[in-house]
Order: structure tokens, then C-alpha cells, then sequence
């Protein structure tokens, strides 16, 4: 289907993971990045054979957006507008951003921030997270 996003299930002796992850075409062979924290979490070492499956990415962002960005954007009319329109990779950035911190509270005080420095003219995704 010529799909640059998928959903991928990786499975090994008896463990699964799913994730969002990209293919990408060089030199006519296709590739994806399985990334050591991956291998980690399934238990695979570099010979080891396991198990992946692609499906059709149908989410919006290419990731699962997490509920307190999506729940500050929607209260932020202007904020959510300049969020929408960066490309496809810099929302995901941003997304991977939030989605980095395992509290809620801590992920809900972070959107806030980076709704109040995206209105502020702050675009730099590294800038985003830092208080001025």
C-alpha cells in the first residue's frame, strides 16, 4: 500500500509489544529501526529471529496521542491551531515529548507549558519544554 507509518507487533517466545514505528525505503530494500529499547523490553539479542507484523497506522499523529496534550489543546483554541499546523514530524515530536514523562500531572503540566511557548513564537521542539 506504499504505507511510510504502520503499527507494528513484535513477538518473542511468548512476549509481545506493539508500537508505532516508520519503514523506509533506501537503495530498494525497505527498513524500520528497532530500537535497543525494544529489543530490551521483548528480550531479543541481535541473533535472535522474532516476529513482527505491520498493520495500517489509522491513528491522526502516527503515535497515540496522549490524553492530557489532546485534553490542553482542545482548551487552547489558539495553541491547538499552531499545533496543527506543523507537519506530520514535528507534532510527533512534540507528542514524543509529553509522552516521555510517566506521570500524569508532570505530562498535564508540560502540555500546559508548551501551549503557553507555542503562543510565545517559541517552534523549536527542545525550546517547547523549557520555562522562560
Amino acid at each position: 500500500k506504499n504505507l511510510k507509518r504502520v503499527k507494528v507487533t513484535a513477538s518473542f517466545k511468548g512476549k509481545e509489544l506493539s508500537f508505532h514505528g516508520a519503514i523506509q525505503k533506501r537503495s530498494g530494500n525497505y527498513y524500520m529501526m528497532f530500537g535497543k529499547r525494544y529489543q530490551k523490553e521483548l528480550g531479543v539479542f541481535p541473533n535472535d529471529y522474532f516476529q513482527l507484523q505491520f498493520f495500517e497506522d489509522t491513528s491522526k499523529y502516527g503515535v497515540d496521542m496522549p490524553e492530557e496534550l489532546e485534553a490542553v489543546l482542545l482548551s487552547d483554541h489558539e495553541a491547538n491551531e499552531i499545533f496543527e499546523s506543523f507537519t506530520a514530524g514535528k507534532k510527533r515530536g512534540i507528542i514524543y515529548g509529553i509522552l516521555g514523562y510517566k506521570n500524569s500531572q508532570t505530562r498535564i503540566d508540560k502540555s500546559l507549558l508548551i501551549c503557553e511557548n507555542l503562543k510565545r513564537g517559541v517552534r523549536k521542539n527542545p525550546e517547547l519544554l523549557k520555562s522562560f
